[in-house]
């Protein structure tokens, strides 16, 4: 073999092995930025996973904190709720005083002076007459033309026992009506009546007052009830 062609082959061999060092070169800088990439993915997992974790748990942290205000939130809210029903029935027990104190003051302004009252009356049945000049009408629905009706269903019988009852002071649910009559005129009635359960009766007269209803006009305590 010549020389020359050993210097050739030297050179192709050499140029081989820069070849092959080259492609080896390669893969090593290509497996190197592999690495790289799987460590930085491997990293950035990690980073974040973490991260959520920390943000979950805070999150779990913050709605333990919310729950564990939330019962004194409550209690606040109760507190407050029965603050508001304790002012409402102060005020609603105040209004109602006022009102009472103002049916009492109009109760005061409707008292009625002292009645008249005379030994005997009528006839000889009757121990002493009671009048009042400031007796009222009790008042009626009825309205147009009267007609004065003696029957205990009718609405102007009704009327006779309120004004009964204004005149006597007797409540009306505990009245004995014992008799009810025309008093002698139109649009006049008389009534014999007592308490439940007592003997003292009267004889009350009564006078229809036209838009007003019945006015009572005298009452005769009776010394005996001549209508029993």
């Amino acid at each position: 073999m010549k020389h020359d062609d050993y210097d050739n082959l030297n050179e192709g061999t050499r140029s081989r092995l820069r070849a092959k060092r080259r492609k080896t070169n390669l893969i090593l800088n290509s497996l190197i930025v592999v690495v790289i990439l799987l460590i930085g993915i491997v990293s950035f997992n990690i980073f974040f996973s973490n991260d959520e974790g920390a943000a979950d748990q805070n999150g779990v942290a913050a709605e333990k904190d919310k729950d564990a205000a939330s019962p004194d939130k409550k209690e606040d809210t109760k507190d407050t709720a029965k603050k508001d029903d304790s002012q409402d029935s102060d005020k609603e027990a105040a209004d109602e005083t006022e009102s009472e104190e103002a049916v009492d003051e109009s109760e005061n302004d409707e008292e009625l002076a002292d009645p008249i009252v005379t030994e005997g009356g009528s006839d000889a049945n009757v121990k002493q007459t009671i009048e009042n000049p400031e007796w009222k009408p009790v008042g009626t629905t009825q309205s147009g033309e009267h007609n004065t009706v003696f029957d205990q269903n009718a609405v102007d019988w009704q009327e006779m026992i309120l004004a009964y009852s204004y005149a006597t002071g007797i409540n009306k649910d505990n009245m004995t009506v014992w008799w009810n009559e025309n008093g002698g005129a139109p649009n006049t009635a008389v009534g014999t009546i007592s308490e439940k359960g007592s003997d003292q009766t009267f004889r009350v007269w009564i006078q229809w007052v036209d838009g007003e209803g019945w006015k009572p006009v005298k009452v005769e305590e009776l010394i005996q009830n001549d209508k029993r």
